[in-house]
């Protein structure tokens, strides 16, 4: 889930037409785990298939992949590799709060509270089976750019946008600011309306686009400053110092000028400190990636979909008809500049 950085940086909000002509390194696995969280039915249901298969996931990436398309951005998704030792605490912990959850949902559902049941339906939703292959197969089919990271996604889409090969990374999570990606995108998966956590009300929703580098010139620190504010509040690598939130974290490094020091005062010590902090300040990844983006098979798209996964043929021929005359015109868009 990464490091609730929020109040630090200004989150201004953007319209699409911001990004049109733009590449976005997604974190694939991060916009996995929205559309499994929201696309559901009322009690919470995914959308399912008729041998048992979570579908909720490829709808998500085949109508929102297809509207980012429509609005000239082009999408890449990037995938996780070999998770880092440091983060097996977390990924443990992940799956205890996703079964308890699990057990929640299933008594909601029992007594017929479809609004409990919805909030921990969502709190359950994991990655299982061949949800990630199918997702491959899907963007391939597509004709969407993908990366495999050696290592964690957001860490691989953040290298991109530093050298250049991306304009910004798209998650929801801070911890691309910590790889030190320059410019991250949110909201690419939630635009449009979004339903409050536990209520039966929906708000508006817009990209967000946060700078680094402006965030951390008004805070007055350094990103390796940023990332010991980090360690102090907790990681997905490390618990973190009880009782310390971004705020004292900020001034007990504002004051030390590094964690060493900070924690010296705190007469406390983080297990692993230098090996976690190089994570995020020299993280595990690779140049050798082919960013190509083709034109969609639509009969591909067809069969996999309709075929073997039960979707409607009307609504996902009316989707590909949308994004091959999307991926034409912005084609014709990058023809333009050569």
């Amino acid at each position: 889930m990464g490091v609730d950085l929020g109040d630090f940086f200004d989150r201004k909000e953007i319209e699409f037409s911001h990004l049109k002509g733009k590449v976005i390194a997604i974190d694939a696995f991060n916009i996995l785990y929205q559309f499994l969280s929201i696309i559901r039915q009322r009690d919470g249901t995914p959308l399912i298939d008729s041998h048992g298969e979570i579908t909720s996931h490829l709808s998500g990436f085949l109508y929102r992949t297809t509207n980012l398309i429509e609005e000239g951005i082009k999408p890449v998704y990037v995938f996780d590799g070999t998770p880092p030792v440091f983060k097996n605490n977390t990924i443990e912990e992940r799956q205890k709060i996703r079964a308890k959850a699990q057990e929640k949902w299933d008594d909601a559902r029992t007594r017929g509270d479809d609004l409990e049941a919805f909030k921990h339906a969502q709190a359950s939703s994991r990655i299982k089976g061949n949800m990630i292959e199918d997702t491959k197969r899907l963007l391939e089919y597509m004709g969407i750019a993908q990366v495999q990271a050696p290592s964690e996604g957001e860490a691989q889409a953040s290298s991109m946008v530093k050298d250049g090969k991306a304009y910004a990374a798209g998650s929801q999570d801070y911890d691309a600011l910590l790889f030190g990606a320059p410019i991250v995108v949110r909201n690419l998966a939630v635009t449009g309306k979004k339903k409050l956590a536990g209520k039966s009300i929906f708000v508006d929703v817009k990209p967000e686009l946060i700078e680094l580098g402006k965030g951390l010139e008004a805070l007055g620190i350094s990103r390796e400053q940023l990332v010991d504010i980090a360690l102090l509040v907790g990681t997905d690598y490390n618990k973190g110092i009880k009782g310390i939130g971004p705020k004292k974290a900020l001034k007990l490094i504002k004051k030390h000028g590094r964690i060493e020091d900070a924690l010296c005062e705190l007469k406390m010590e983080i297990k692993n400190l230098h090996e976690i902090k190089n994570l995020f300040l020299d993280p595990d990844v690779t140049p050798e990636y082919d960013l190509k983006w083709k034109k969609p098979d639509s009969k591909a798209i067809m069969k996999f979909l309709c075929d073997e996964h039960d979707f409607s043929e009307v609504r996902v021929s009316k989707a590909v008809e949308r994004l091959i005359q999307a991926s034409d015109e912005g084609q014709k868009t990058l023809d333009r500049w050569f």
